[in-house]
């Protein structure tokens, strides 16, 4: 039927994907949307400063 070599084969693939499913999970549901959001967030702090520069001159 099967060797242990292929199981162990086997098993260590399922791990693999297993890992990489939550690795992506995690990227999309956390670290993607706290970027986008940590640089909007910068962006308009960056317009709000050049508007005051401006406003001051």
């Amino acid at each position: 039927m099967f060797d242990f070599d292929q199981y162990l084969g086997f098993l260590s693939f399922l791990s693999i994907l297993t890992i990489g499913f939550w690795l992506m999970i995690f990227l999309l549901l956390f670290v993607v949307p706290y970027w986008l959001f940590g640089n909007i967030v910068e962006l308009l702090k960056e317009k709000r400063e050049a508007k005051r520069a401006a406003r001051n001159i």
